[in-house]
């Protein structure tokens, strides 16, 4: 449909007007958000308001509200029955404003003709203390990756400094953290039964999963994980690092333990997350009456993160990767969680039916496009699993590989009349495609998916990320050794050849991070020039909230072995490295921009609300930029 055929009813309220329109005179929870208003499952706002509206709660959405003057955009709702909601965007709005320069970016993609002037930074923080001083008494939920990775005690590139849980800062009552549509429903509910029972309206919430609250009177349990405090840590760079790994371990186990650290004189409570969504309650999220557009406001305006996902689908949450600057499974988890192939084909019918699709599917993908289906074959193994990761430093021998599930879903939608073709644009971990396992139906499974990929869903160019050349630094990377990527290349041009393809796979690589010195990028350099790359895709390695390599980069410790690690922090040791890149560029010839790599950075798959993609790791849209995480 276009966005003409639509009535103002079928958005979610974004004025006094369009309450009336509704015949509402009051709303039960107002959500505030730093990114344009865009009704569909990519955007983290979009997808809280519509959990809501479909539990029966009467929701208005304020896309990026004014915070200057006399703040009338946090007033035009008026006071919510219920609760505030501050989701900052799918984006970490620090990532989004600035460069690993920490130079300020031309565009924000997540706003109408890409301004950048439409959200300040730490959205979170603003937001909630404007509503605190307008609304004391109205409770102030937090969502969306910015809150989400600032949980507890974290390193803040930007600063450069520890700060607090963001609780500490903002002034709010409590997180959802991760995806966000079961426990924000719980707080909804809890809330609503304290108003009827007149009971003091938080005194409910401190049990719920997957939230964070601040405590001046708790008692930590025998069971609990108590974290070395935010003072200790800010006196001992060892102790943050020790700390960090309990937080990653309880992030991507499915039955964690409560998290506990002392800030000041009160505790920070990290209750465990819920576990996994099912298929039938992701269908149910994926399912929900979006109208897959942006708000009618934006007539005439282009939002850039939009026209990046606008023909593509995203099929799977979750990414059992774990790559040590990827905060992916920080928000989503490890778990994948696959939608049913009938929810799959409801939204490409739907893509194929907006005006502008023209039969070629931008994206079939996820976090990672080829997880789709993969899970561990004794799940009883996975409960007790501690592993961040399942593929790293080994594939798991209990993970069922097969590539034979995602085959079938390709082989579905481009049987449909109105396909012409579906690329894949999200990144492909070919780890998984070389991998042989006992399972001779996978390997043969991983053969045809590797041939059915190159051959029919790549547009040209394969993007892949073997991030390095060392596999010293490709450890910490927790990645692949680089002797991989030149088995799947050869595999890449034997398939291209017979095929009469003219194809190229294009590398993406990152310089500066933990444990990569001058001499490793010297080694890259060389590598690649023999192989005949000149590389473009390149990014300086960005800090950012969660992440082990942050944790690594800020303390100088490996979290997991507690042994030194050497990261480039100077300017001009980090200048030192990302010159090795351009190796084949005249000294004084203009360099391109380095572009967004960071683990939030929205993909064309991992949908911008994957971050809630997450975002990520899940990352700035762009065709030649790729993504970390996506959505709330």
């Amino acid at each position: 449909m276009k966005i003409e055929d639509y009535r103002l009813t079928d958005f979610l309220p974004t004025t006094k007007k369009e309450l009336e329109l509704r015949g509402w005179d009051n709303v039960d929870v107002v959500l505030f958000s730093g990114d344009a208003y865009v009704d569909h499952p990519s955007f983290g706002a979009a997808v809280i308001g519509r959990t809501l509206e479909a539990a029966g709660y009467r929701v208005a959405i304020v896309p990026q509200p004014d915070w200057h003057g006399d703040y009338r955009d946090f007033k035009k709702m008026g006071r919510p029955r219920l609760f505030f909601g501050i989701s900052p965007g799918c984006m970490d709005s620090m990532v989004n404003k600035y460069t690993a320069a920490r130079r300020l970016r031309s565009e924000d993609a997540y706003s109408p003709d890409g301004r950048h002037d439409l959200r300040p930074e730490y959205p979170t923080i603003v937001y909630s203390k404007i509503l605190k001083q307008l609304y004391p008494d109205v409770p102030i939920v937090l969502g969306g990756i910015e809150a989400s990775l600032r949980r507890v005690t974290h390193y803040d590139y930007w600063q450069d400094r520890l700060r607090p849980c963001i609780l500490c800062d903002a002034g709010a009552d409590i997180i959802v953290y991760g995806m966000g549509e079961k426990p924000i429903l719980e707080v909804a509910r809890r809330l609503s039964e304290n108003i009827k029972a007149k009971s003091e309206k938080l005194a409910s919430l401190k049990d719920i999963p997957q939230t964070v609250y601040l405590d001046a009177h708790f008692s930590p349990l025998s069971t609990d994980i108590v974290l070395h405090s935010h003072e200790e840590c800010l006196s001992d760079k060892r102790a943050q690092a020790e700390n960090f790994r309990h937080v990653e371990e309880q992030s991507n186990m499915m039955h964690a333990s409560r998290i506990v650290q002392a800030v000041g004189s009160k505790f920070v409570v990290v209750n465990p997350p819920y576990p996994p969504m099912t298929t039938e309650e992701l269908d149910a999220s994926f399912d929900l009456p979006y109208t897959r557009q942006p708000h009618p406001k934006y007539k005439g305006k282009r939002i850039p993160a939009y026209e990046m996902i606008k023909h593509s689908v995203n099929i799977h949450r979750g990414c059992f990767g774990g790559c040590a600057f990827c905060t992916i499974s920080a928000h989503q988890g490890k778990f994948i969680t696959c939608r049913s192939k009938e929810s799959i084909l409801k939204e490409v019918k739907q893509v194929i039916d907006m005006p502008d699709f023209k039969g070629y599917l931008s994206d079939l993908g996820g976090p990672s496009a080829n997880m789709y289906g993969m899970h561990g074959r004794n799940i009883n193994a996975c409960e007790k699993c501690r592993r961040p990761s399942c593929i790293h430093p080994q594939i798991c021998p209990n993970l069922d590989t097969s590539h034979a599930r995602l085959l079938d879903i390709y082989h579905a939608v481009d049987a449909l009349p109105g396909i012409k073709k579906s690329f894949i644009g999200s990144g492909v971990r070919y780890d998984l495609l070389l991998y042989h396992s006992k399972d001779d139906a996978a390997n043969q499974a991983a053969r045809e998916y590797t041939r059915e990929l190159i051959t029919r869903h790549v547009s040209g160019r394969l993007k892949v990320a073997p991030e390095h050349t060392s596999d010293r630094v490709l450890r910490l990377m927790r990645k692949p050794s680089f002797q991989q990527f030149f088995d799947f290349k050869r595999i890449f041009d034997r398939i291209c050849r017979e095929e009469h393809l003219n194809q190229q796979i294009i590398p993406y690589f990152i310089s500066s991070h933990p444990g990569c010195h001058e001499e490793d990028m010297a080694q890259l350099a060389d590598i690649t020039r023999k192989l005949g790359f000149k590389l473009e895709q390149v990014q300086d390695f960005t800090p950012t909230p969660m992440t082990v390599s942050t944790e690594t980069w800020y303390t100088g410790y490996d979290p997991y072995t507690l042994e030194p690690v050497f990261s480039a922090k100077t300017p001009r040791e980090k200048e030192a490295q990302r010159q090795y890149f351009f190796w084949y560029k005249a000294p004084n010839e203009p360099q391109k921009p380095n572009k967004p790599y960071e683990s939030h950075k929205p993909h064309k798959s991992h949908k911008p609300y994957d971050n809630h993609r997450t975002d990520h790791c899940p990352e700035k849209p762009d065709k030649e930029k790729r993504g970390r995480n996506r959505r709330h």
